[in-house]
Protein backbone atom coordinates (compact mmCIF):
# COMPACT_ATOMS: atom_id res chain seq x y z
CA UNK A 1 0.00 0.00 0.00
CA UNK A 2 1.30 3.26 -0.86
CA UNK A 3 2.53 5.54 1.47
CA UNK A 4 0.48 8.94 1.60
CA UNK A 5 1.04 12.57 1.56
CA UNK A 6 -0.36 15.72 2.24
CA UNK A 7 1.81 19.01 1.07
CA UNK A 8 0.14 22.43 2.39
CA UNK A 9 0.61 24.88 -0.70
CA UNK A 10 0.89 24.82 -4.25
CA UNK A 11 3.80 27.28 -4.36
CA UNK A 12 7.13 26.10 -6.15
CA UNK A 13 8.35 24.02 -3.08
CA UNK A 14 5.18 22.61 -2.77
CA UNK A 15 5.21 21.23 -6.19
CA UNK A 16 8.36 20.55 -6.34
CA UNK A 17 7.68 18.12 -3.37
CA UNK A 18 5.31 16.86 -4.64
CA UNK A 19 6.43 15.46 -8.31
CA UNK A 20 9.23 13.85 -6.12
CA UNK A 21 7.70 12.06 -3.28
CA UNK A 22 5.14 10.59 -6.56
CA UNK A 23 8.31 9.55 -8.52
CA UNK A 24 9.35 7.45 -5.56
CA UNK A 25 5.86 5.35 -5.04
CA UNK A 26 4.00 7.92 -2.77
CA UNK A 27 0.11 8.61 -3.02
CA UNK A 28 0.59 12.72 -3.12
CA UNK A 29 -2.20 15.17 -2.39
CA UNK A 30 -1.12 19.36 -2.69
CA UNK A 31 -4.06 21.61 -0.77
CA UNK A 32 -3.86 25.31 -1.79
CA UNK A 33 -5.73 28.32 0.23
CA UNK A 34 -5.56 30.27 -3.10
CA UNK A 35 -8.04 29.88 -6.08
CA UNK A 36 -4.73 29.02 -8.48
CA UNK A 37 -1.28 27.72 -7.78
CA UNK A 38 1.99 29.27 -7.56
CA UNK A 39 2.00 30.99 -5.01
CA UNK A 40 3.94 33.80 -4.93
CA UNK A 41 4.78 32.82 -8.78
CA UNK A 42 1.22 33.27 -9.65
CA UNK A 43 -0.29 34.99 -12.45
CA UNK A 44 -3.64 36.85 -13.66
CA UNK A 45 -5.08 38.14 -16.67
CA UNK A 46 -7.22 41.26 -17.40
CA UNK A 47 -8.66 41.97 -20.75
CA UNK A 48 -5.41 40.69 -22.93
CA UNK A 49 -2.56 41.51 -20.22
CA UNK A 50 -0.74 38.52 -18.64
CA UNK A 51 0.87 39.73 -15.49
CA UNK A 52 3.19 37.32 -13.60
CA UNK A 53 2.33 38.68 -9.98
CA UNK A 54 5.96 37.56 -8.13
CA UNK A 55 8.73 36.73 -9.65
CA UNK A 56 10.17 38.00 -12.75
CA UNK A 57 14.22 37.03 -12.91
CA UNK A 58 14.64 33.90 -14.52
CA UNK A 59 17.89 33.16 -13.33
CA UNK A 60 20.09 29.39 -12.56
CA UNK A 61 18.47 27.89 -16.09
CA UNK A 62 20.86 24.99 -15.56
CA UNK A 63 18.18 24.52 -11.83
CA UNK A 64 15.20 24.49 -13.75
CA UNK A 65 17.02 22.37 -16.18
CA UNK A 66 18.28 19.74 -13.79
CA UNK A 67 14.81 19.42 -12.16
CA UNK A 68 12.96 18.78 -15.66
CA UNK A 69 15.92 15.96 -16.62
CA UNK A 70 14.97 14.17 -13.29
CA UNK A 71 11.68 14.00 -14.79
CA UNK A 72 12.78 13.04 -18.15
CA UNK A 73 12.37 16.57 -19.70
CA UNK A 74 14.02 19.18 -21.18
CA UNK A 75 12.98 23.12 -20.55
CA UNK A 76 12.29 23.08 -24.41
CA UNK A 77 9.83 20.45 -23.57
CA UNK A 78 7.82 23.22 -21.73
CA UNK A 79 8.63 26.75 -23.22
CA UNK A 80 11.14 28.84 -25.14
CA UNK A 81 13.38 30.09 -23.05
CA UNK A 82 15.25 33.27 -24.57
CA UNK A 83 18.42 34.97 -22.78
CA UNK A 84 18.32 38.44 -22.71
CA UNK A 85 20.74 41.18 -24.42
CA UNK A 86 21.32 43.26 -22.76
CA UNK A 87 20.76 41.24 -19.56
CA UNK A 88 19.07 44.62 -17.73
CA UNK A 89 19.55 48.42 -17.43
CA UNK A 90 20.72 50.46 -14.42
CA UNK A 91 20.00 54.05 -14.55
CA UNK A 92 22.61 55.69 -12.08
CA UNK A 93 22.43 59.26 -9.77
CA UNK A 94 23.96 61.12 -12.51
CA UNK A 95 21.14 60.88 -15.00
CA UNK A 96 23.19 58.34 -17.36
CA UNK A 97 22.61 54.36 -17.52
CA UNK A 98 24.38 51.56 -18.55
CA UNK A 99 22.99 48.70 -20.46
CA UNK A 100 24.46 45.25 -18.77
CA UNK A 101 25.57 42.91 -21.71
CA UNK A 102 25.08 39.37 -22.55
CA UNK A 103 28.39 38.61 -23.74
CA UNK A 104 31.75 38.30 -21.13
CA UNK A 105 33.83 40.45 -24.37
CA UNK A 106 31.41 43.18 -23.88
CA UNK A 107 30.73 43.46 -20.42
CA UNK A 108 35.10 43.40 -19.79
CA UNK A 109 34.80 46.47 -22.38
CA UNK A 110 32.23 47.93 -20.35
CA UNK A 111 34.07 47.63 -17.38
CA UNK A 112 37.16 48.99 -18.50
CA UNK A 113 35.36 52.15 -19.72
CA UNK A 114 34.89 52.72 -16.04
CA UNK A 115 37.92 51.61 -14.71
CA UNK A 116 41.02 50.74 -16.90
CA UNK A 117 42.30 47.36 -15.96
CA UNK A 118 39.33 46.07 -14.27
CA UNK A 119 38.62 43.63 -17.23
CA UNK A 120 41.02 40.93 -15.77
CA UNK A 121 39.84 41.46 -12.35
CA UNK A 122 36.80 41.06 -13.14
CA UNK A 123 37.94 37.72 -14.83
CA UNK A 124 39.60 36.86 -11.29
CA UNK A 125 36.87 37.73 -9.55
CA UNK A 126 34.08 35.48 -12.16
CA UNK A 127 36.29 32.54 -11.39
CA UNK A 128 36.31 32.50 -7.87
CA UNK A 129 32.30 33.23 -7.88
CA UNK A 130 32.16 30.11 -10.19
CA UNK A 131 34.09 27.72 -7.69
CA UNK A 132 31.43 29.14 -5.17
CA UNK A 133 28.49 28.22 -7.57
CA UNK A 134 29.71 25.32 -8.33
CA UNK A 135 30.08 24.00 -4.62
CA UNK A 136 27.39 26.05 -3.29
CA UNK A 137 24.66 25.06 -5.53
CA UNK A 138 26.08 21.33 -6.50
CA UNK A 139 26.72 20.24 -3.19
CA UNK A 140 25.67 22.76 -0.02
CA UNK A 141 22.15 23.48 -1.16
CA UNK A 142 21.39 19.83 -1.42
CA UNK A 143 21.79 19.24 2.21
CA UNK A 144 19.05 19.46 4.79
CA UNK A 145 21.29 20.94 7.01
CA UNK A 146 20.09 19.15 9.42
CA UNK A 147 23.53 18.71 11.35
CA UNK A 148 27.31 19.97 11.32
CA UNK A 149 28.44 16.49 10.27
CA UNK A 150 26.47 16.81 6.82
CA UNK A 151 29.23 19.22 6.03
CA UNK A 152 31.95 17.09 7.02
CA UNK A 153 33.06 15.43 3.67
CA UNK A 154 36.75 16.74 2.61
CA UNK A 155 35.23 18.35 -0.52
CA UNK A 156 32.75 20.68 1.34
CA UNK A 157 34.85 21.06 4.33
CA UNK A 158 37.27 22.83 1.30
CA UNK A 159 34.82 24.66 0.34
CA UNK A 160 33.69 26.12 3.07
CA UNK A 161 37.22 27.19 3.70
CA UNK A 162 37.33 28.59 0.34
CA UNK A 163 33.88 30.07 0.72
CA UNK A 164 34.04 33.40 2.32
CA UNK A 165 31.39 33.15 4.99
CA UNK A 166 33.47 35.59 7.53
CA UNK A 167 34.09 38.40 5.03
CA UNK A 168 31.21 40.86 4.24
CA UNK A 169 29.96 40.83 0.42
CA UNK A 170 30.72 44.76 0.22
CA UNK A 171 34.23 44.36 1.72
CA UNK A 172 34.84 41.56 -0.32
CA UNK A 173 33.86 43.88 -3.64
CA UNK A 174 35.76 46.77 -2.73
CA UNK A 175 39.19 44.18 -3.20
CA UNK A 176 38.59 44.22 -6.16
CA UNK A 177 36.63 46.99 -7.86
CA UNK A 178 36.91 51.19 -6.67
CA UNK A 179 34.81 53.06 -9.23
CA UNK A 180 31.26 53.09 -7.56
CA UNK A 181 29.21 52.10 -10.64
CA UNK A 182 30.70 48.94 -10.71
CA UNK A 183 30.90 48.64 -7.33
CA UNK A 184 27.02 49.10 -7.33
CA UNK A 185 26.68 46.72 -10.56
CA UNK A 186 27.82 43.58 -8.44
CA UNK A 187 26.26 44.36 -5.23
CA UNK A 188 23.33 44.39 -6.61
CA UNK A 189 22.29 40.88 -7.25
CA UNK A 190 22.51 40.06 -3.33
CA UNK A 191 19.46 42.45 -2.53
CA UNK A 192 17.64 39.64 -3.66
CA UNK A 193 18.82 37.41 -0.69
CA UNK A 194 17.40 40.22 1.51
CA UNK A 195 20.52 42.07 3.41
CA UNK A 196 22.18 44.92 2.58
CA UNK A 197 26.14 43.75 1.14
CA UNK A 198 27.98 44.60 4.51
CA UNK A 199 25.97 42.25 5.85
CA UNK A 200 26.03 39.65 3.74
CA UNK A 201 28.50 36.86 3.37
CA UNK A 202 30.92 37.28 0.78
CA UNK A 203 29.33 33.84 -0.42
CA UNK A 204 27.20 34.89 -2.03
CA UNK A 205 29.63 36.07 -5.25
CA UNK A 206 28.28 33.34 -6.69
CA UNK A 207 25.01 35.17 -7.58
CA UNK A 208 27.25 37.14 -10.00
CA UNK A 209 28.17 34.12 -11.45
CA UNK A 210 24.66 33.48 -12.25
CA UNK A 211 24.03 37.06 -13.07
CA UNK A 212 27.13 37.54 -15.66
CA UNK A 213 28.06 34.21 -16.90
CA UNK A 214 24.81 31.98 -16.83
CA UNK A 215 22.91 35.03 -18.04
CA UNK A 216 19.18 36.69 -17.64
CA UNK A 217 16.40 34.74 -19.14
CA UNK A 218 12.98 34.77 -20.09
CA UNK A 219 10.65 32.51 -21.01
CA UNK A 220 8.17 32.98 -23.74
CA UNK A 221 4.58 33.22 -22.07
CA UNK A 222 5.72 34.63 -19.00
CA UNK A 223 7.36 33.32 -15.65
CA UNK A 224 4.24 31.41 -14.91
CA UNK A 225 5.65 29.01 -17.75
CA UNK A 226 7.58 26.90 -15.17
CA UNK A 227 4.46 26.64 -12.75
CA UNK A 228 2.68 25.33 -15.83
CA UNK A 229 5.36 22.70 -16.57
CA UNK A 230 5.79 21.55 -12.61
CA UNK A 231 2.48 21.23 -12.03
CA UNK A 232 1.99 19.09 -15.49
CA UNK A 233 4.93 16.78 -13.95
CA UNK A 234 3.46 16.59 -10.76
CA UNK A 235 -0.04 15.24 -12.25
CA UNK A 236 2.05 13.10 -14.62
CA UNK A 237 3.45 11.56 -11.37
CA UNK A 238 0.19 11.15 -9.81
CA UNK A 239 0.19 14.17 -7.22
CA UNK A 240 -3.68 15.27 -6.59
CA UNK A 241 -3.86 18.90 -6.35
CA UNK A 242 -7.12 20.93 -4.62
CA UNK A 243 -7.24 24.85 -4.89
CA UNK A 244 -9.33 26.83 -2.17
CA UNK A 245 -8.70 24.46 0.54
CA UNK A 246 -7.27 26.48 2.61
CA UNK A 247 -6.07 24.37 6.07
CA UNK A 248 -7.06 25.69 9.28
CA UNK A 249 -6.62 23.10 12.05
CA UNK A 250 -4.56 19.62 12.23
CA UNK A 251 -5.82 16.25 13.95
CA UNK A 252 -2.89 15.10 16.23
CA UNK A 253 -2.68 12.53 18.03
CA UNK A 254 0.26 10.46 19.62
CA UNK A 255 2.90 13.22 18.66
CA UNK A 256 1.90 12.27 14.72
CA UNK A 257 -0.42 14.48 13.09
CA UNK A 258 -3.44 12.36 11.69
CA UNK A 259 -5.17 14.99 9.41
CA UNK A 260 -5.69 18.08 7.82
CA UNK A 261 -8.92 19.54 7.54
CA UNK A 262 -9.30 22.82 5.23
CA UNK A 263 -11.86 25.69 5.30
CA UNK A 264 -14.59 23.63 3.41
CA UNK A 265 -14.82 20.60 6.36
CA UNK A 266 -12.81 18.55 4.13
CA UNK A 267 -9.95 15.85 5.75
CA UNK A 268 -6.73 15.29 4.48
CA UNK A 269 -5.23 11.70 6.39
CA UNK A 270 -1.81 10.72 5.28
CA UNK A 271 1.25 9.46 6.84
CA UNK A 272 3.38 12.54 6.53
CA UNK A 273 2.54 16.17 5.93
CA UNK A 274 5.05 18.87 4.61
CA UNK A 275 4.17 22.51 4.66
CA UNK A 276 5.05 24.61 1.86
CA UNK A 277 3.50 27.37 3.45
CA UNK A 278 4.55 30.45 5.39
CA UNK A 279 6.66 28.77 7.98
CA UNK A 280 5.99 31.13 10.88
CA UNK A 281 1.88 31.43 9.99
CA UNK A 282 2.27 27.13 10.07
CA UNK A 283 3.98 27.28 13.39
CA UNK A 284 1.57 30.03 15.05
CA UNK A 285 -1.88 29.16 13.43
CA UNK A 286 -1.12 25.39 13.12
CA UNK A 287 0.88 24.24 15.36
CA UNK A 288 0.40 25.84 18.61
CA UNK A 289 1.92 23.05 21.50
CA UNK A 290 3.93 21.24 18.63
CA UNK A 291 6.48 24.43 16.92
CA UNK A 292 9.49 24.24 16.49
CA UNK A 293 10.48 27.96 17.58
CA UNK A 294 8.64 30.48 19.71
CA UNK A 295 7.10 33.50 19.27
CA UNK A 296 10.41 35.53 20.68
CA UNK A 297 12.46 33.32 17.83
CA UNK A 298 10.60 34.79 14.88
CA UNK A 299 10.66 37.95 16.32
CA UNK A 300 14.47 37.66 16.37
CA UNK A 301 14.46 36.68 12.74
CA UNK A 302 16.11 39.46 10.32
CA UNK A 303 13.74 39.47 7.52
CA UNK A 304 14.30 40.41 3.90
CA UNK A 305 12.47 42.78 2.27
CA UNK A 306 8.61 43.10 1.69
CA UNK A 307 7.46 45.23 -1.43
CA UNK A 308 5.31 47.66 -3.36
CA UNK A 309 4.50 46.05 -6.24
CA UNK A 310 2.10 47.71 -9.05
CA UNK A 311 0.73 46.00 -12.39
CA UNK A 312 -0.11 48.46 -14.69
CA UNK A 313 -1.38 48.34 -18.62
CA UNK A 314 -0.86 51.19 -20.60
CA UNK A 315 -2.44 51.41 -24.26
CA UNK A 316 0.67 52.73 -25.95
CA UNK A 317 4.25 51.61 -26.43
CA UNK A 318 7.52 52.30 -24.32
CA UNK A 319 10.56 53.29 -25.96
CA UNK A 320 14.42 54.20 -24.19
CA UNK A 321 13.98 51.04 -21.35
CA UNK A 322 14.88 47.60 -21.68
CA UNK A 323 12.75 44.13 -20.24
CA UNK A 324 14.45 44.74 -16.75
CA UNK A 325 15.59 48.05 -15.54
CA UNK A 326 16.99 49.11 -11.88
CA UNK A 327 16.65 52.69 -10.88
CA UNK A 328 19.58 53.36 -8.63
CA UNK A 329 19.46 56.96 -9.25
CA UNK A 330 18.96 57.21 -5.79
CA UNK A 331 20.86 56.70 -2.68
CA UNK A 332 21.29 52.91 -1.95
CA UNK A 333 22.77 53.03 1.60
CA UNK A 334 19.96 55.25 2.41
CA UNK A 335 17.07 53.61 1.25
CA UNK A 336 18.85 50.36 2.93
CA UNK A 337 18.84 52.29 6.09
CA UNK A 338 15.19 52.75 5.83
CA UNK A 339 14.59 48.78 5.21
CA UNK A 340 16.95 47.30 7.64
CA UNK A 341 18.14 49.81 10.63
CA UNK A 342 15.02 52.32 10.79
CA UNK A 343 12.09 50.73 9.27
CA UNK A 344 9.93 53.31 7.71
CA UNK A 345 8.69 53.90 4.39
CA UNK A 346 11.51 54.66 2.15
CA UNK A 347 12.00 59.26 1.57
CA UNK A 348 13.56 58.61 -1.70
CA UNK A 349 13.47 54.72 -3.28
CA UNK A 350 15.13 52.63 -5.73
CA UNK A 351 12.91 50.69 -8.00
CA UNK A 352 12.62 48.31 -10.56
CA UNK A 353 10.48 47.90 -13.46
CA UNK A 354 9.87 45.23 -16.02
CA UNK A 355 8.67 45.39 -19.27
CA UNK A 356 8.18 41.92 -20.44
CA UNK A 357 6.04 43.09 -23.60
CA UNK A 358 9.27 44.36 -25.11
CA UNK A 359 10.29 40.78 -25.69
CA UNK A 360 6.98 39.12 -25.54
CA UNK A 361 3.76 40.67 -26.91
CA UNK A 362 1.50 37.49 -26.26
CA UNK A 363 1.16 38.85 -22.47
CA UNK A 364 0.06 42.56 -23.98
CA UNK A 365 -2.59 43.86 -26.15
CA UNK A 366 -1.67 44.98 -29.98
CA UNK A 367 0.42 48.35 -29.40
CA UNK A 368 -0.05 47.90 -25.59
CA UNK A 369 2.75 47.67 -22.79
CA UNK A 370 3.27 45.35 -19.85
CA UNK A 371 4.91 46.94 -16.99
CA UNK A 372 6.04 46.03 -13.29
CA UNK A 373 7.11 48.07 -11.11
CA UNK A 374 8.30 47.43 -7.56
CA UNK A 375 9.83 49.11 -4.70
CA UNK A 376 11.73 47.24 -1.65
CA UNK A 377 10.38 48.12 1.76
CA UNK A 378 10.68 47.20 4.91
CA UNK A 379 8.13 44.61 6.13
CA UNK A 380 5.09 45.05 8.73
CA UNK A 381 4.59 48.34 7.52
CA UNK A 382 1.22 50.03 7.66
CA UNK A 383 0.03 50.06 3.83
CA UNK A 384 -2.96 51.76 2.79
CA UNK A 385 -4.60 53.10 -0.70
CA UNK A 386 -3.25 56.68 0.07
CA UNK A 387 0.73 55.45 0.78
CA UNK A 388 0.28 52.82 -2.24
CA UNK A 389 -1.22 56.09 -4.35
CA UNK A 390 1.65 58.63 -3.47
CA UNK A 391 4.62 55.77 -4.43
CA UNK A 392 2.95 55.61 -7.73
CA UNK A 393 3.18 59.11 -8.97
CA UNK A 394 6.42 59.30 -7.45
CA UNK A 395 7.23 56.56 -10.04
CA UNK A 396 5.78 57.81 -12.56
CA UNK A 397 7.48 60.99 -12.39
CA UNK A 398 10.62 59.68 -11.79
CA UNK A 399 9.84 57.74 -15.14
CA UNK A 400 9.20 60.48 -17.04
CA UNK A 401 12.07 62.54 -16.04
CA UNK A 402 14.91 60.03 -16.65
CA UNK A 403 13.80 57.94 -19.98
CA UNK A 404 10.78 60.91 -21.28
CA UNK A 405 8.24 57.82 -21.21
CA UNK A 406 5.23 59.67 -19.71
CA UNK A 407 2.17 57.49 -19.22
CA UNK A 408 0.05 58.63 -16.85
CA UNK A 409 -2.71 59.14 -19.18
CA UNK A 410 -2.40 56.33 -20.73
CA UNK A 411 -3.08 53.93 -18.19
CA UNK A 412 -5.61 51.63 -18.81
CA UNK A 413 -5.17 48.83 -15.85
CA UNK A 414 -3.60 49.03 -12.54
CA UNK A 415 -3.71 46.83 -9.73
CA UNK A 416 -1.17 47.18 -6.71
CA UNK A 417 -0.42 44.61 -4.53
CA UNK A 418 2.07 45.24 -1.29
CA UNK A 419 2.81 43.93 3.09
CA UNK A 420 -1.57 43.54 3.66
CA UNK A 421 -1.77 41.67 0.61
CA UNK A 422 1.21 39.05 1.21
CA UNK A 423 -0.16 38.71 4.23
CA UNK A 424 -4.09 37.94 3.30
CA UNK A 425 -2.67 35.88 -0.10
CA UNK A 426 0.35 33.87 1.34
CA UNK A 427 -0.06 33.88 5.22
CA UNK A 428 3.25 35.66 5.01
CA UNK A 429 5.47 36.55 8.34
CA UNK A 430 5.38 39.99 8.56
CA UNK A 431 4.38 40.71 5.31
CA UNK A 432 7.97 40.09 3.98
CA UNK A 433 7.64 39.25 0.65
CA UNK A 434 11.42 37.21 -0.05
CA UNK A 435 11.92 35.07 3.06
CA UNK A 436 14.39 35.14 5.55
CA UNK A 437 17.60 37.48 4.95
CA UNK A 438 20.39 35.40 4.18
CA UNK A 439 22.82 36.46 7.04
CA UNK A 440 25.86 34.46 8.50
CA UNK A 441 23.78 33.75 11.33
CA UNK A 442 20.55 32.63 8.83
CA UNK A 443 22.29 30.08 6.78
CA UNK A 444 22.39 26.12 6.65
CA UNK A 445 22.26 24.78 10.01
CA UNK A 446 21.18 27.96 11.15
CA UNK A 447 17.73 28.26 9.56
CA UNK A 448 14.11 27.02 10.49
CA UNK A 449 14.92 22.94 10.15
CA UNK A 450 12.79 21.03 7.56
CA UNK A 451 11.26 18.68 10.08
CA UNK A 452 8.72 19.54 13.20
CA UNK A 453 10.76 18.06 16.59
CA UNK A 454 7.62 17.25 18.47
CA UNK A 455 5.86 15.85 15.64
CA UNK A 456 7.19 12.66 14.01
CA UNK A 457 5.68 13.08 10.41
CA UNK A 458 5.36 16.67 10.28
CA UNK A 459 8.34 18.82 7.51
CA UNK A 460 8.82 22.13 5.54
CA UNK A 461 10.12 23.50 2.93
CA UNK A 462 9.96 27.21 0.99
CA UNK A 463 11.59 29.93 1.26
CA UNK A 464 11.84 29.94 5.11
CA UNK A 465 13.49 27.49 5.25
CA UNK A 466 16.97 25.63 3.33
CA UNK A 467 18.22 26.59 1.25
CA UNK A 468 16.90 29.59 0.95
CA UNK A 469 14.41 32.40 -0.82
CA UNK A 470 14.37 32.82 -4.32
CA UNK A 471 12.69 30.76 -7.15
CA UNK A 472 16.00 28.13 -7.44
CA UNK A 473 16.05 27.56 -4.03
CA UNK A 474 12.24 26.93 -3.65
CA UNK A 475 12.89 24.60 -6.37
CA UNK A 476 15.80 22.96 -4.50
CA UNK A 477 14.20 22.98 -1.19
CA UNK A 478 11.08 20.72 -2.30
CA UNK A 479 13.56 18.06 -3.75
CA UNK A 480 15.60 18.06 -0.29
CA UNK A 481 12.42 17.27 1.89
CA UNK A 482 10.83 15.41 -0.17
CA UNK A 483 14.39 13.08 -0.43
CA UNK A 484 14.38 13.37 3.49
CA UNK A 485 11.59 12.07 4.33
CA UNK A 486 11.67 9.20 1.71
CA UNK A 487 14.95 8.26 3.61
CA UNK A 488 13.64 8.98 7.30
CA UNK A 489 9.96 7.37 6.97
CA UNK A 490 9.58 3.85 7.74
Amino acid sequence: MKKKATILGAGISGLSAGAFLAKSGWDVTIVEKNSTIGGRARQFQHEGFVFDMGPSWYWMPDVFEQFYQKFGYTTSDFYELKRLDPSYRVYWPDRTYSDVPATMVELEEMFESFEPGSSMKLRAFLKDAKYKYEVGMKDLVYKPSMKLTEFMDFRLLKGLFSMDLTNSFSTYINKYFSHPKLRSLLEFPVLFLGAMPQDTPALYSLMNYADMELGTWYPMGGMHKFIEAFHKIAKEQGVKVFTDAQIISLEKSNGEVRAAIDINGNRFESDVFISSADYQHTEKALLNGSSNYSDAYWDKRVMAPSALLYYVGINKRVSNIKHHNLFFDESLQEHGKEIYKNPQWPTAPLFYLSAPSLTDPSVAPVGCENLFFLIPIAPDLKDDEATRERYFNVLLNRLHSLTGNDIKENIVYKRSFSISNFKEDYNAFKGNAYGLANTLKQTAIFKPQIKNKNLRNFFYTGQLTVPGPGVPPSIISGEVVAKYVIQNTK
